[in-house]
């Protein structure tokens, strides 16, 4: 039967009251409620020592400037979602400055930080602070990773395993099969030198010859001479460097016995981030960084900006701040992340580290990234990189 006009009229305007009706106030709360985020930013480098060589120095805000830009960025989305981020820094010059100034964020309520220091200084911080949630972003160490699992503590700096993994998977692609190992004296070094064995056994490479550098002078001056004599051996492919302070590695490459490539802390290098790292919207991100910071972006940026985008990621999703909330959800693996390098990245669940890609750089192009074609995995290529769940032997969280 026909309606009357007047009677669709008026069912028309009832319900066009209906659509217009304002939410429960309830819901409307939980919909405009602010969320304010404090994260804390802790930096100690210790001296590198004296220096063997003219190597251009880290700067001494990096890592700082990858967290201000990450807030700058978290900021600008999180306004539509009424959420703020805010970022209280500490850079100190001792251990006991940073433990110092940490207590002191927590005191202000902070419980989210990023940490960009050496692994004891990380250790003694996951135990002082042990309800909050830490991110690396300033120590390679492999034991964190493997066999002394932090269970507050997320790590978005790739391990020395992951970088050397990235590299030894290369040289296979490439067919350089046989390597020599030239190591530094100083721990890193020796940490470094550790990471590439575990990999050239791991994916086939054999190492015809390892030494260790025991000169004391400046290479400036004598390369030409030493470096020639040096790396006399059995014949290689590739020369394999661990001098992560940079005392001779500079001047090795076109001084080998050999004429063949360096890779390693120098040469062809793995690495968390490079200025020359520009595809997948990367180059959009280095030139807002350098636009504020006046220089390029490093790997210890990238690992800061990486962290404080972790936490605005779960934040947003979760709509809290709550630490193991936010640590729950980003070892879920039901949060990928995006890192500009061309998928999308997630913690693992095994021991807190950010799954990633690894550029490998020569000192102004890229040269390739691993993971490799065809090195595969069960369950995620990127886990070819790094310690893997079987490997690992530290419970976590």
């Amino acid at each position: 039967m026909r309606q009357p006009a007047h009677l669709a009229l008026t069912c028309l305007l009832a319900l066009a009251a209906t659509l217009a009706t304002p939410l429960a106030p309830a819901a409307q709360g939980q919909a405009a409620a602010p969320l304010h985020i404090r994260i804390g930013y802790l930096g100690y480098r210790p001296a590198a020592g004296p220096l063997l060589s003219n190597v251009i120095p880290e700067p001494g805000d990096a890592g700082l400037q990858g967290a201000e830009l990450a807030i700058v960025d978290s900021n600008s989305t999180g306004r539509f979602l009424k959420q703020q981020f805010q970022l209280t820094s500490a850079n100190v010059d001792s251990p006991e400055a940073l433990l110092q100034a940490a207590r002191a964020q927590h005191e202000q309520g902070l419980r989210l930080f990023v940490v960009n220091a050496p692994a004891a200084s990380l250790r003694a911080l996951a135990t002082a602070l042990p309800d909050s949630l830490l991110f690396n972003a300033g120590s390679p160490d492999d034991s964190l990773r493997s066999s002394q699992c932090l269970g507050n503590v997320l790590h978005s700096l790739p391990s020395r395993a992951m970088l050397a993994d990235a590299l030894a998977q290369f040289l296979v692609l490439r067919k350089w099969q046989r390597a020599l190992l030239v190591v530094g004296q100083t721990p890193d070094d020796q940490a470094y030198a550790a990471a590439l064995r575990r990999s050239v056994k791991r994916f086939g490479v054999q190492l015809v010859a390892e030494k260790t550098w025991t000169f004391d002078n400046d290479q400036r001056r004598s390369a030409q001479a030493d470096m020639p004599l040096f790396t006399q051996t059995a014949e290689y492919d590739v020369v394999l460097v661990a001098d992560e302070r940079g005392d001779f590695g500079e001047y090795l490459p076109y001084q080998t016995w050999y004429p063949r490539p360096v890779a390693g802390t120098q040469g062809l290098t793995p690495t968390g981030w490079h200025k020359t790292v520009e595809t997948f919207g990367a180059a959009q991100l280095q030139k807002r960084f350098e636009a504020q910071a006046g220089r390029w972006m490093n790997d210890r940026d990238f690992a800061a900006w990486m962290a404080v985008r972790s936490v605005a990621s779960a934040a947003s999703k979760l709509r809290l701040a709550e630490p193991r909330a936010l640590q729950q959800l980003l070892l879920s693996e039901q949060l990928p992340l995006d890192g500009f390098k061309g998928r999308k990245l997630s913690y693992r669940p095994w021991n807190g580290e950010l799954r990633q890609p690894i550029p490998l750089v020569q000192p102004r192009a890229l040269v390739s990234t691993s993971p490799q074609e065809g090195f595969l995995h069960p369950f995620n290529e990127m886990d070819s990189l790094g310690y893997d769940k079987p490997e690992v032997t530290c419970s976590y969280p």
